[in-house]
């Protein structure tokens, strides 16, 4: 199946739904993300944190698929917020995974306790001007911390990848990473566990258009302007992910799936204010 691409504001492609690759690892991993290859998906998001990164390498060495056509994402942990360690921390991403470069980096979690997130970007910034990176990013950061970097460096993120499904729909923020030209990327699309599937007005929707509940959601990250990032470990569920490209919501349908927001709707509470991430 052929995943549409959207235009980055630094003017690189980028696939409008990815594979995420969290817990998946080893032997397992790799036919994992293999088939996932094989059923269309080219923006293959890993972490230096999933301890995977060699295994993400491997399915993409061993897939038959030019370098050329993927997207791949990887990301900085807590622990090499400082300049220079970030730079270490980007070279050592890319020999674990053995490319020569990727096409997103981004920042795992802003860390503003530590208050070293603008170090940590502009580490990203020259290690794209050195060509180790095409487009740079950032997860979990708030509109302030997207200010504060882009007010010292003069550089917007391309990607903030943050958490969004129907329990946490983000609307505001959203909205704001949108109008700095910063495209949205989600983790955890569905949430986790299967209790938005349940949801009877997702179902109700699932109903209309012949897909299943999952498919529904993905549609709604879609229509939103957000590229869900989605993990999954079954080749059957990985084809079916793909095939939402066929179909959009309407206004009203997504409306109703905004409404199922919560107040605490996080999946573990993880405030990027707050959560400190060092591992």
């Amino acid at each position: 199946m052929s995943i549409p691409n959207i235009t980055l504001n630094d003017g690189h492609q980028l696939p409008n739904l990815g594979l995420g690759t969290y817990q998946l690892k080893g032997g397992a991993g790799f036919q994992q993300i293999l088939a996932a290859i094989k059923s269309g998906y080219r923006l293959i998001d890993s972490a230096t944190n999933y301890d995977n990164e060699g295994i993400v390498g491997k399915a993409i060495r061993h897939s038959g698929v030019p370098r050329s056509e993927f997207f791949i994402t990887s990301k900085l942990p807590g622990k090499y917020h400082d300049y220079e360690s970030a730079r270490d921390a980007i070279q050592e991403s890319l020999a674990r995974m053995g490319i020569d470069y990727f096409d997103l980096f981004i920042i795992h979690w802003p860390l503003p306790k530590r208050g070293l997130y603008v170090e940590a970007w502009q580490a990203l910034v020259d290690a794209q001007k050195q060509g180790l990176i095409r487009s740079i990013g950032v997860s979990n950061f708030e509109p302030e911390h997207l200010d504060r970097i882009i007010e010292e460096t003069g550089v917007k993120p391309a990607v903030n990848q943050i958490e969004i499904h129907p329990y946490w729909v983000q609307e505001d923020n959203v909205l704001e990473n949108l109008r700095r030209g910063i495209k949205v990327e989600a983790w955890s699309p569905l949430g986790r566990g299967s209790a938005a599937l349940k949801e009877p007005v997702i179902q109700k929707i699932a109903e209309k258009y012949g897909k299943s509940t999952s498919q529904i959601i993905t549609r709604w990250h879609i229509d939103r302007g957000i590229i869900p990032v989605l993990r999954s470990s079954n080749p059957a569920h990985q084809r079916e992910d793909l095939d939402v490209f066929d179909f959009e919501l309407e206004n009203n349908e997504i409306a109703a799936i905004n409404d199922l927001n919560r107040e605490d709707g996080r999946i573990d509470g993880q405030d990027p204010n707050e959560y400190e991430e060092f591992e």
